[in-house]
């Protein structure tokens, strides 16, 4: 089954939290704090794979999560580190951040996994928290506190399969794409007297001459409104855009068909025109890519009066055109040949860089906390930030002396100053995340 879009979940592992104990040996009476550190949690790795051409996997599990780091132990040993979670895609995936809303607005692309074995980390897993060990002092030389190790980070992802090949057949149904196909590389896609006998993109390699070799994709059947969802909608439309070279073919040969059918009834030229304009609704920058017209079935009866006016428009816009028979092999090597050579001078396709960076973002400085009023509850005053986060993981609150130790950091840090700015009065309550205080001077 051919699954080019899928969305998910991934969760990286959460860090081990640090250990509280202490050395009791008979010989050794002031051991002190022996707590290790926690393992650090496991990450989620995306790398593209040759061996896989389809996004399956993802249709049926969406959620994946890394392991979570180990809690580290007594005798300063640290906690096990959670294993990675690899992930395995096509080469040619497009990784974007979250999932796409009801109208089709998508999020900002992540990664272009479009390198065989190109490796990607999405997810960084948890920090491991520190052991006792870490937070002894001359004034303070048997803490018992620790700290937790710090939460993985979870989110959406929605994975595009875009195939990567050089040039790209694209048409009406019907217009004889994957006969083409057949024709000239090795692949056996599906043909019949039907639309949209081809339901999924088809790969084939074109061998010209012992140097020259190119890939060919056959794509699903277009019509008037893909762009919109009509037919087999936009979902092939995306491999499109990593093809350097469009053959657009259209049937030389329709004369009259159902009138059923609404694409029938076109000349050549009408079909191509509302082809690019589908193009152009997806991605304008499709119409810049270099076009070769292809006029096939020209084994059975034309209408000349079709065929001069696609020379005239292939000539009016500077476009290659050849005649061909899918049937009798007609005219195939010139339009190998022709494509090779159109290929030759296309540029590159450029990749699709990254634009959310959020997930690669250093770790947020750990004295950054913000004092403010609840709006909506007087005398309600809340403190955030990951330096109180920080230090609520691992301090002992039940612990006198753990307790005169958080009083300190918020007097060093300037939180009581700026809660005073504030006008905090006594008996006004003072929010740490789930921790709730009475304000007291």
């Amino acid at each position: 089954m051919f699954i080019d879009h899928v969305q998910i979940t991934i969760a990286s592992g959460h860090g081990g939290h640090g250990h509280i104990s202490f050395r009791r040996e008979k010989y050794v009476p002031n051991g002190g704090p022996d707590g290790g550190d926690g393992g650090k949690g496991g990450d989620i790795v995306f790398i593209a794979d040759t061996s896989i051409n389809t996004l399956l996997d993802f249709r049926y599990k969406k959620k994946f999560a890394a392991q979570a780091g180990v809690k580290g132990g007594a005798s300063k040993m640290s906690g096990k580190n959670g294993a990675d979670l690899v992930l395995k895609v096509p080469v040619g995936t497009l990784v974007r951040y979250g999932w796409e809303t009801e109208n089709g607005e998508k999020g900002m692309v992540m990664a272009d996994l479009n390198v065989a074995g190109e490796r990607r980390v999405l997810a960084k897993g948890g920090r491991g928290g520190r052991g006792n060990q870490h937070f002894a002092t001359p004034s303070r030389q048997a803490p018992k506190f620790c700290e937790d190790g710090r939460a993985g980070k979870e989110f959406k992802v929605t994975l595009e399969l875009k195939l990567i090949a050089d040039a790209g057949i694209i048409g009406f149904p019907n217009a004889g794409k994957s006969t083409l196909l057949s024709r000239v590389t090795a692949a056996k896609p599906k043909i019949a007297n039907y639309q949209f006998t081809t339901l999924a993109p088809n790969l084939g390699v074109v061998r010209l001459d012992y140097d020259t070799d190119f890939v060919l994709a056959d794509i699903p059947g277009l019509i008037e409104g893909a762009s919109q969802g009509v037919g087999l909608g936009f979902d092939f439309l995306r491999h499109i855009e990593r093809t350097r070279v469009l053959i657009h073919m259209v049937d030389a040969a329709r004369l009259e068909a159902p009138e059923e059918a609404d694409d029938y009834g076109l000349s050549p030229v009408e079909a191509v025109e509302k082809i690019n304009a589908e193009l152009g609704h997806f991605n304008p920058a499709l119409l810049e890519r270099p076009q070769i017209l292809v006029a096939n079935k020209m084994d059975l009866p034309v209408n000349e009066g079709h065929i001069e006016e696609l020379k005239a428009y292939a000539e009016q816009h500077n476009l290659p055109l050849f005649f061909i028979s899918g049937a009798t092999g007609q005219g195939m090597q010139e339009l190998m040949r022709g494509v090779a050579n159109a290929l030759a001078e296309a540029p590159p396709i450029a990749d699709f860089e990254p634009d959310y960076e959020a997930h690669f973002e250093p770790e947020r400085r750990e004295d950054f906390i913000t004092v403010e009023k609840d709006p909506e509850e007087e005398g309600r005053f809340i403190v955030e930030g990951p330096g109180i986060e920080r230090m609520l993981g691992y301090t002992n609150l039940a612990d006198e002396r753990g307790f005169a130790f958080f009083q300190r950091f918020l007097r060093e840090k300037g939180i009581i100053d700026k809660l005073e700015e504030l006008g905090i009065q006594e008996n006004d309550t003072v929010q740490l995340y789930e921790l709730e205080f009475d304000y007291w001077k």
